[in-house]
């Protein structure tokens, strides 16, 4: 949330909380479409509907408030949601750069927080590129990627049915289906069996597992010539340490396990995910 949002909430709060209570409220909440999605300390647990409320008053679109009650788990990288104020309803639009996507965010991972990186990629891609994106969700980086750019292919694959369903109807709805191909199933998998050597740019947006799917990434990049991959990692760093160059380090020296060549290995900081963790991006130049 911009920063003036914040203070009209706060704002809003103090007419409604104790200062020391308007101190404790997160600074940030997601919304996504007409849904809003917010963390509350436990020790605010008995206010979460005032906060939800606040919010509804200050985003008038928003017409239902959910609790985040776990962090983000498992392989379909879900989590827990209760209800605290307005409809009963965990599906939503989301609009972004020009394309639609259409999700449950009770039943699919999606986060509005990467809109920026998504577009970053979409501008990267070349004329005539094939992609293949092993963790696609609903769909959000390989629809921008067909809209924004001249690719001709993106293999776009996700082993959550529901979101794999969303997908295709994303797809559908924002008319890329000439350059977009969904595919159901474990991203491993899927490219040892039907995408071996076919990518130029394979994008692996999945930072709690990308480390373990590296193998497979470069097995569907072709060659000759360079190539790409968008890797995605959390890191934890100190004051004195530098989040990018610990996963720089960590990515280099598996990559010289398996033999690989680099050009370049760049990286930003996409965002701050909690005291002292960073979700790291790396755009990794393979030349063989």
């Amino acid at each position: 949330m911009k920063k003036n949002v914040r203070k009209n909430l706060r704002a809003l709060l103090s007419e409604r909380l104790s200062p020391e209570e308007v101190k404790q409220v997160y600074k940030s909440y997601d919304i996504i479409g007409d849904i809003a999605v917010i963390r509350v300390p436990a020790s605010l647990e008995k206010h979460s509907q005032i906060v939800a409320e606040a919010i509804m008053e200050i985003h008038k679109h928003v017409k239902s408030v959910w609790k985040q009650t776990t962090p983000v788990s498992g392989d379909f990288r879900l989590r827990g949601l209760k209800l605290v104020a307005g409809e009963e309803r965990t599906e939503t639009v989301y609009r972004e750069f020009g394309c639609v996507f259409k999700v449950d965010i009770k039943r699919c991972y999606f986060s509005p927080r990467l809109s920026y990186e998504r577009m970053r990629i979409a501008r990267l891609v070349s004329p005539g590129e094939v992609v293949v994106n092993m963790f696609a969700g609903v769909g959000c980086y390989s629809i921008l990627i067909a809209k924004h750019s001249q690719v001709q292919k993106v293999y776009s694959i996700d082993i959550n049915p529901a979101a794999f369903e969303y997908m295709k109807e994303n797809i559908r709805i924002n008319r890329v289906d000439d350059k977009v191909v969904p595919i159901l199933g474990d991203a491993g998998k899927v490219i040892d069996e039907r995408l071996k050597w076919v990518a130029d740019r394979v994008l692996m947006p999945l930072p709690e597992r990308a480390y373990e799917f590296l193998e497979h990434a470069l097995k569907t990049l072709r060659e000759p010539g360079e190539k790409t991959v968008h890797y995605y990692d959390f890191e934890h760093a100190k004051k004195n340490e530098d989040p990018v160059e610990k996963v720089k380090i960590k990515v280099s020296q598996k990559l010289q396990t398996l033999g690989i060549r680099l050009e370049t290995l760049s990286g930003r900081i996409v965002r701050e995910t909690g005291p002292n963790w960073y979700q790291v991006a790396l755009d990794i130049k393979v030349t063989g």
